[in-house]
């Protein structure tokens, strides 16, 4: 069954054109929105288990920019690394992705959950772009997290398919159970139109990884770095778009990584959760936009 978005026309109404691209040994499939002449390209990065469907309601809320998604290694249309999925591996897979895709004028990278985790691993590593978007950026250990029980428990989760035969194990991590407890503890949304949405959204494309191997790997990684480890390599203007019921980081979190960036802006959403690209996509680009269309001249 396929619940219709509540952003599909919105999203229909873009240009859209799709690649494929050999990055970091990995068979990348991109998806590029918006006038291709743009002045300004934003390269989005997708969180942990989705794929690039995740962002695109973001993406119909920014119609001016050439908008780049792209599905990580070993999730969704993409092939894994040549390398192991660890930050490491994918912020060397980011590096290359920005350098393949950068157009002629200014270049933002967007990072989501994980996706700012590896965002900001590549920045530290010599990632030259003209801002940055986190948003509900991973700003503390996920295991300090207001429900850090949840995550411990997802630690056994991921940890009990590993010790399992393969086949076994790969079924486990893609029970669809498991896929609606996440959902349904995630989305705050009163909406139940919405809320049937976003479930369907994850059902969909919440278990298109390649094998057990790269969601283990990729889990292992999400959880064991943050963004407040590199962000005093980071020198490049920031808006991070926090919500004040995220349950993987609390705001007072949010605020302390604000502060070790030298250029940050921090908005913060009320009322919704870890979900801000599905739930409240048009707030998040219209921070994005004054963000990016700031008079740089300006103190």
């Amino acid at each position: 069954m396929i619940v219709p978005s509540p952003y599909a026309a919105l999203l229909d109404a873009l240009p859209l054109e799709r690649r494929t691209e050999q990055l970091a040994g990995s068979t990348t499939e991109i998806w590029s929105y918006g006038p291709a002449d743009a002045d300004t390209t934003i390269v989005l990065v997708h969180g942990f288990r989705g794929d690039h469907h995740g962002l695109e309601p973001v993406v119909a809320h920014l119609p001016q920019y050439r908008t780049i998604l792209a599905d990580l290694p070993g999730f969704g249309a993409s092939t894994p690394l040549d390398s192991a999925h660890d930050i490491d591996g994918y912020s060397a897979w980011l590096l290359a992705l920005v350098d393949r895709v950068r157009g002629p004028g200014r270049t933002v990278v967007l990072g989501h959950s994980f996706g700012s985790i590896i965002v900001s691993a590549a920045v530290a590593r010599g990632l030259a772009v003209d801002d940055i978007v986190l948003v509900n950026p991973i700003a503390a250990p996920a295991l300090s997290g207001p429900r850090g029980i949840l995550t411990r428990l997802a630690v056994f989760y991921y940890w009990a398919p590993a010790k399992m035969p393969e086949r076994l194990g790969f079924a486990v991590l893609k029970a669809p159970i498991v896929t609606r407890i996440m959902s349904v503890t995630m989305a705050k949304t009163r909406s139940r139109l919405l809320r049937r949405w976003i479930h369907n959204q994850h059902d969909r494309y919440f278990g298109a990884f390649s094998n057990r191997q790269v969601v283990l790997d990729a889990f292992t990684a999400s959880i064991s770095h943050d963004v407040s480890e590199y962000a005093a390599d980071n020198q490049t203007r920031t808006l991070l778009i926090a919500a004040d019921r995220d349950d993987i980081t609390p705001v007072e979190a949010q605020h302390h990584l604000a502060q070790k960036i030298s250029d940050s802006r921090l908005v913060v959403l009320t009322d919704v959760g870890h979900l801000v690209h599905y739930e409240m996509p048009q707030q998040a680009a219209e921070a994005i936009v004054e963000f990016v269309s700031e008079d740089r001249s300006a103190p």
